[in-house]
């Protein structure tokens, strides 16, 4: 359906809860790149053919979600209520789950965590040590939410940071609060996100870019990866959110070729968000116009950096560029650009 309001985002999401009290259980697969190279497709095939055989379906939603945070321990799957974690799962182990925990009630200790250190089962993912201390801001969605749903995403209150934009504050008022808040760039330098955003606003021309770097080349890091593959609604409506701020009508998410799966999913996410009218044209209503675009990189790490990426999106070779002029004065394709 069309989204053209606030009230069609709160219309979704009561719908998305009142159908989930249906469920006596929810069962959270962790379907990242981390568990699907430990086969986490077999465990889910045989999870989903236990609940089939003991007629148990329409008890257990499923959810098929990002990374949870500790790949080591995958496949993982959470059964909530309870916050219970099964780790390193087989097929065997899935069907005597269900028969466990889904059939008769209770944990099915021999597959939770265990201590490593005191062997102690831990079967409340809030109790264990690696997580209790945490404390997940951008990757809160992680492991919780369905990755291909955006009526999900809506029911975490997704798009209503972009409804409350749009509806009740101008560019400059949201470039004053990302400037109270102290938000600054992670690549390294720290520059201050509102003075880059005030800047790019203040620039005059009719053409303005928004581009989320998500080449990610550091050797082990895949914090990019990670949101993408989880909740790349987030990442759309950060975007949404930024183009709104500085003026941009076109927003570009460039990712390495390695992130094969982060792809797909973000691709996903885009046409969803397209469909439901909250990418394109007029969006809630609004006078304001934004669409995003995926550029797929060749890996090189110097890409990472901003103008060495932007050579890259127009074909050239990504080396970077004399500054001044800076680009949120003259960036892709010589427009103004963050």
């Amino acid at each position: 359906m069309k989204i053209n309001s606030l009230h069609d985002l709160e219309a979704i999401k009561n719908d998305f809860l009142h159908k989930e009290k249906e469920f006596q259980f929810t069962a959270h697969i962790c379907y990242a790149a981390g568990c699907i190279s430990s086969d986490c497709k077999q465990m889910k095939e045989a999870f989903l053919q236990a609940l089939e055989h003991a007629k148990l379906q329409s008890k257990v939603k499923i959810k098929l979600t990002g990374c949870m945070g500790a790949c080591t321990l995958g496949p993982t799957l959470i059964i909530n209520p309870g916050s219970t974690l099964y780790c390193n799962l087989n097929p065997a182990s899935a069907a005597a789950i269900v028969n466990e925990h889904i059939k008769k009630g209770r944990i099915a200790d021999k597959f939770c965590y265990k201590d490593p250190h005191t062997g102690e089962i831990i079967p409340n993912l809030k109790n264990i040590p690696f997580f209790k201390h945490q404390k997940k801001i951008v990757l809160q969605n992680c492991g919780t939410i369905d990755y291909a749903s955006i009526e999900e995403y809506i029911a975490h209150d997704g798009y209503f940071a972009i409804a409350k934009v749009l509806n009740t504050m101008t560019p400059l008022e949201v470039i004053a609060e990302i400037k109270e808040s102290g938000l600054r760039g992670r690549g390294g330098g720290g520059f201050p996100t509102g003075l880059k955003w005030a800047m790019a606003n203040a620039a005059i021309s009719d053409q303005k870019y928004l581009i989320c770097n998500a080449d990610e080349g550091d050797p082990g890091a895949f914090m990019d990866r990670s949101l993408l593959e989880g909740d790349a609604h987030t990442v759309i409506e950060g975007m949404l959110i930024g183009g709104y701020a500085i003026g941009a009508s076109k927003g570009i998410v460039y990712i390495r070729a390695e992130y094969p799966i982060a792809v797909e999913r973000l691709t996903m996410a885009i046409k969803a968000a397209q469909q439901s009218g909250l990418l394109g044209n007029n969006i809630l209503g609004s006078d304001f116009s934004f669409d995003i675009e995926i550029r797929i990189g060749a890996g090189a790490f110097v890409c990472g950096e901003e103008t060495a990426l932007m050579n890259s999106v127009e074909g050239r070779r990504g080396e970077p560029r004399q500054k001044p002029p800076f680009p949120v004065q003259s960036g892709l394709y010589g427009y103004p650009t963050v």
